[in-house]
């Protein structure tokens, strides 16, 4: 009799969802810009009033580990740890490109005959970062930051068709005419599958020591505005 609560801040879109016994039973999300601060603990309050839930009633909480935005990443984080400190319930971490994986796959989104998913999250200019995964939702490679060309992924579009799947889809619409393509942000509800399996594993995260997965170091900016 499971519950756990999921939260995904990863990129532009704020999502939440609580799952029951394997399913989602409730859910949010806002690409209000900059929500992810504000809205974040709104949407679990709600959702937990929704269901008739408490805090303490929740098994585990999952979080999106990134890579994505790192403020986006660290509002997640810290909610989650927070959730997970005031409730003693366990961590679990699921990556975006995961995420995304499984919203391809449960979401129908799979092209006939698919043989890789290319899930991209946008790192700026022609720079994704991604990782491929079998129709099975199984990783094959590390994740990593790509510059993206015409050469990329070579190996992948050589072996049959492939899905790109993202909120960098559309830019490589170019580079990869003969892809499938799915412009999306990753969602809570999709970290399901994944989060159950480590759930079920007890494959759990020290909740004190956790970090987000950026592959970048964040890097401040001053701006050349005159003061």
């Amino acid at each position: 009799m499971s519950k756990l609560v999921f939260i995904e801040t990863s990129t532009s879109l704020c999502s939440t969802a609580i799952a029951e016994n394997g399913r989602i039973v409730s859910s949010r999300k806002s690409t209000e810009p900059r929500a992810h601060a504000s809205m974040t603990a709104v949407f679990i309050k709600e959702m937990l009033d929704e269901c008739g839930l408490q805090m303490g009633d929740i098994d585990a909480v999952a979080v999106s580990a990134g890579p994505g935005s790192y403020t986006g990443l660290r509002v997640g984080v810290s909610t989650a740890k927070g959730l997970c400190f005031g409730s003693g319930i366990p961590l679990i971490s699921v990556s975006t490109p995961e995420i995304l994986a499984w919203q391809a796959i449960e979401g129908g989104l799979l092209p006939q005959g698919c043989k890789t998913i290319l899930p991209m999250i946008d790192a700026r200019r022609m720079e994704v970062y991604t990782a491929p995964f079998s129709p099975s939702g199984e990783r094959l490679g590390d994740i990593a930051p790509v510059v993206l060309d015409s050469t990329s992924f070579a190996d992948e579009f050589a072996a049959g068709p492939v899905l790109i799947i993202g909120d960098a889809a559309d830019k490589c619409r170019e580079l990869f005419p003969s892809a499938g393509f799915v412009q999306c942000c990753p969602e809570a509800s999709s970290m399901l599958t994944p989060a159950m399996k480590k759930f079920e594993a007890h494959d759990f995260e020290d909740v004190a020591y956790f970090e987000p997965f950026y592959l970048k170091q964040f890097v401040a900016t001053v701006g050349k505005k005159l003061f």
